[in-house]
């Protein structure tokens, strides 16, 4: 796996202590402990490829001007043999270093060479990543929120995996506990309206389920609900297709009885929607997790007795209380009410343990609503008191998305007249718009979904932007290869031509690839990888505009051909990490 500037980076570090050594050998410094020092990139790029503080870092223990210092490394390093061709000093003893044109040259050679595994790094070594996202509670459809905590959540895992770790997807199904008690109830109220003779009159006049639901919902005075249900329309859409199937056999059943047949009959269709229409949306979990497994094995009622014989827990009106304020969080949390029941906090420790511990990840990362901001320190908490690094769990906090259209907030489908969902956000806009835009921006950061603007066939909307840039150099390759000028496997010295400023900008940035991606997988943010792309595209719209390939003299030619190629692999492999259309024509 090749990381240029990692490379560089690391080479150039070997270089100032081979000249640290020298000056030392000759007498020139003192044998001081060295003190840390930086190697980094300068935002200005006529202070160099790589800039280096490491005059400044040994003027106190040397006792010296930095400056001075500064000098004496430039005089004792040895440039031949390595990626720099020159070295100067800059301010108050900063020493900048410029990288060879073999270094540029490489770099084009090495993307060829390695393709699809470009950007691809080993810096997580392997270490096992569990990433939990959407988890949207499958009582009802999914909304505008887990649209955008999918594309962040795969975003994130595939960025993981292309930074060396091995990553597990994961849905957890909120399958028991109030929410499914809650459901029961609406469904058990809504077929017990459609037994009754205002039901069946309806059922009468709108023979499609759809139209009678919608009939049923807006009759809020024939059909009344309490406020502790749910109002959907696609409750009273599971209650009329429970009631062709089994007519008012169970309107003479207990409660009960009735209540349980439904939710096994609902619950099912709703899960399976839920993995349909994010299979749609390109995301494939490795498990879908019941939290009702958590309840049958035991497993809520042994975290239970772990917490209690971690000495964190007191008893205080006939309830279990967790002392989390022992570990930061603001105040003590119930873990089973006085009346027994435990509270939802406790099945969520128990689920993290089983990702921790029973499964054993390195490291658990949910991502999760603005809403969550308290649940985070106080799963940290119950984390340490179970005896696990609370630095092995980590939370993505993803902000509010406001739809606009029209320049306004969009807040209802036309289809439906009621909240955009994940399925009705996908029949009026591409995948691969949904996905890219979702990922434009960091997760806790508030967004805007312009709806106009993702279905617009132009350079403002930005996933068009970074597909047209694919699609061009696939157009200018595959009209080249028609005149006989196909991409040819080329030495360092033949692409040493490239040398102009777009040239070597462009070629800069694509070495930043496996970089950026190292970075995006350390700080759990796949919108540097859009944003990545998007400055890929740039550089090359800018390269081609000033840089003439056809025509231009065969070597030059060449030369030209396998940097507009490098370009198309590292804009691909972007696509990839992405999951987003690769199109060769536009």
């Amino acid at each position: 796996m090749i990381n240029p500037i990692k490379s560089a980076s690391e080479e150039l570090r070997e270089i100032l202590m081979s000249s640290l050594g020298r000056l030392v050998s000759e007498g020139k410094i003192e044998a001081v402990p060295l003190p840390s020092f930086n190697v980094e990139i300068p935002q200005d790029k006529s202070h160099g490829d790589f800039a280096s503080n490491i005059a400044l870092a040994c003027a106190k223990p040397l006792k010296s001007a930095p400056r001075k210092i500064a000098e004496l490394f430039c005089e004792a390093v040895i440039l031949d043999g390595t990626s720099f061709e020159r070295v100067e000093i800059a301010g108050p003893g900063f020493i900048n270093f410029f990288l060879s044109r073999n270094w540029f040259s490489g770099v084009v050679a090495s993307v060829l060479a390695e393709k699809e595994n470009y950007g691809r790094t080993d810096s997580g070594a392997g270490k096992s990543i569990l990433v939990e996202f959407v988890s949207a509670n499958p009582t009802g459809p999914m909304h505008i929120g887990n649209a955008r905590g999918g594309a962040i959540g795969d975003g994130l895992s595939s960025v993981l995996d292309w930074a060396g770790y091995r990553v597990e997807r994961e849905f957890y199904v909120n399958d028991a506990g109030n929410q499914i008690e809650k459901f029961g109830k609406s469904l058990d109220l809504r077929y017990c309206q459609l037994c009754s003779e205002a039901g069946q009159a309806l059922a009468k006049k709108f023979p499609d389920c759809e139209e009678l639901s919608q009939a049923i919902y807006n009759d809020t005075e024939t059909f009344p609900m309490p406020e502790d249900v749910y109002l959907g329309a696609d409750i009273i859409v599971h209650a009329k297709n429970f009631y062709d199937e089994n007519g008012e056999v169970y309107a003479g059943k207990s409660e009960e009885e009735r209540r349980e047949a439904l939710v096994d009959f609902a619950l099912p269709k709703n899960i399976q929607k839920l993995e349909d229409d994010l299979r749609k949306y390109r995301i494939e979990y490795d498990t879908w997790f019941r939290e009702s497994s958590l309840h049958n094995s035991g497993a809520v009622n042994e975290v239970i007795e772990l917490l209690k014989k971690s000495g964190h827990t007191y008893e205080q009106e006939g309830a279990l209380w967790f002392k989390s304020s022992d570990f930061g969080d603001e105040k003590d949390r119930v873990l089973v009410r006085a009346n027994g029941i435990p509270t939802y906090f406790v099945p969520d420790i128990a689920y993290h343990y089983n990702k921790l511990v029973t499964r054993g990840f390195n490291t658990a990362i949910d991502v999760l609503g603005a809403d969550h901001h308290g649940y985070v320190p106080r799963m940290k908490a119950a984390m340490e008191a179970l005896g696990i690094d609370p630095n092995r769990f980590n939370a993505i906090i993803m902000q509010m998305v406001r739809l606009v259209k029209d320049g306004e907030t969009y807040k209802l489908s036309k289809r439906s007249g009621k909240a955009v969902t994940l399925e009705t956000l996908l029949d009026e806009v591409p995948i691969d718009a949904a996905r890219y835009f979702f990922n434009l921006r960091e997760a806790n950061s508030h967004f805007e979904f312009d709806l106009d603007l993702a279905i617009e066939q132009s350079s403002k909307n930005p996933v068009y932007y970074v597909q047209y840039a694919h699609a061009r150099i696939c157009s200018i390759i595959r009209n080249l290869a028609a005149e006989g000028f196909s991409v040819k496997d080329l030495s360092a010295e033949q692409l040493n031509v490239l040398d102009t400023p777009e040239e070597v900008e462009l070629i800069r940035h694509i070495a930043a690839l496996p970089n950026t991606v190292d970075s995006a997988a350390r700080d759990y943010d796949p919108s540097k990888i859009t944003r990545y792309s998007q400055e890929l595209a740039t550089l090359f719209h800018k390269f081609y505009d000033k840089c003439r390939i056809k025509g231009a003299e065969e070597p030059l030619l060449y030369a030209r051909l396998s940097l507009c190629d490098a370009v198309r692999t590292a804009l691909r492999n972007t696509f990839e990490i992405l999951k987003i259309d690769c199109p060769e024509k536009m």
